[in-house]
């Protein structure tokens, strides 16, 4: 199910300095599917990793922002000139070594860059995806966070505070131990501190699943025509009860490991197929499924909480897919479900075959 919006937006013009590998770049965009295509080791990916660092704050690969500034230069930029309802925005993000990270919207430096998120709703579907299924259980909580704070900012506020909160009492906890202390007050400041931020946190994640999760089977099903079932399960500490009263009970472990053992922060989501886990149990191909599934369904679940249509981002897709799942994909654009779509590719002529099934404007932009 994909909802109806009210509002439009597209990328019209991307200028990149230093970003990666680019010296200095600036492509055109059409509204509608545009196809990054060309060699590996060009930078296709790059075009989209700066379009999602424009709309998040961050990239997509690389959490180490400084580690994304071309070898020998101390600084980079990305410029983006969107329309927004027929109205023209532009959205700046730059890092200079030794510096913060800015991000600018209209010449207006945000105060606090989280403050941009969901400002330019957006979906990312890239082979680096499959780290959701077999990777720990941080990358699933990212995947939750994401989603939830691109359309609720009082929860990123909360996940902020919470994770504040969680390191200054885990270096309470290596404190007490270095010098031999130990001072209960103090801890149970903190204590309380997690409590306030997490519960909510846990209550805002339950809630999200519930309508995420039918939006997931749905998709799935789609997909697959309905030969198998898949499922999700939400996994937290705070099913057990009072937060609280658990912190006390892990107070012993949590002294001898010097961490805190307990809270939202070790939450996890149980991915299934025929009540097996898919990680274990599932084909390539039903795992690719899985991952196509989570994210249209992300991308539906930011529609309607935005009232905006993403931007949709596919990288190295077509590569990764068979024919029945690459027309799968043409059909739900044919259906006209997304709005701007950006697709990297390393064939022109299948790219460009594909996208003209669709009927729809299509724009052609090979790296050399």
């Amino acid at each position: 199910m994909i909802f109806a919006y009210k509002r439009s937006m597209f990328l019209k013009h991307l200028t990149l300095v230093n970003y990666k590998n680019f010296i200095e770049k600036s492509i055109d965009f059409g509204a509608k599917i545009n196809c990054v295509v060309g060699p590996n080791g060009q930078g296709k990916t790059n075009v989209l990793d700066a379009i999602y660092h424009l709309a998040l704050g961050k990239s997509y690969f690389n959490p180490q922002s400084s580690q994304n500034i071309r070898h020998d230069q101390d600084f980079f930029l990305i410029q983006g000139l969107f329309d927004k309802e027929g109205q023209e925005e532009t959205v700046v993000c730059s890092l200079k070594i030794g510096s913060k990270k800015v991000i600018k919207r209209n010449g207006k430096i945000y105060d606090k860059l989280a403050d941009h998120i969901g400002v330019l709703p957006l979906v990312m579907i890239s082979p680096a995806d499959r780290d959701l299924i077999v990777e720990g259980s941080e990358v699933r909580r990212k995947l939750i966070d994401g989603i939830i704070a691109q359309s609720d900012h009082h929860y990123l506020n909360l996940l902020l505070s919470y994770n504040q909160t969680l390191s200054q009492r885990n270096a309470l906890l290596k404190y007490f131990a270095l010098n031999h202390k130990f001072d209960k007050e103090t801890l149970s400041v903190y204590d309380a501190q997690l409590r306030d931020y997490g519960l909510p946190i846990y209550q805002k994640r339950k809630v999200f699943l519930e309508e995420f999760i039918p939006l997931f089977e749905q998709q799935y099903r789609q997909i697959s025509q309905g030969r198998e079932s898949v499922s999700i399960q939400y996994q937290s500490q705070l099913h057990q009860g009072d937060y609280g009263a658990q912190l006390s009970e892990c107070l012993s472990k949590d002294r001898a490991i010097q961490y805190t053992s307990c809270g939202i922060h070790k939450d996890d989501l149980s991915f299934e197929i025929d009540g097996h886990p898919i990680k274990k149990f599932g084909s390539q191909g039903q795992q690719k499924s899985f991952l196509i599934a989570l994210k249209l369904a992300q991308f539906a679940f930011i529609q309607k909480h935005t009232q905006t249509q993403p931007i949709l981002l596919l990288d190295d897709i077509f590569d990764k897919l068979d024919d029945q799942r690459v027309a799968q994909l043409v059909d739900l654009v044919n259906q006209n479900r997304f709005g701007q779509l950006f697709i990297s590719d390393t064939n022109f002529e299948r790219t460009e075959k594909i996208v003209q099934a669709t009927g729809q404007g299509y724009t052609m932009i090979e790296l050399p």
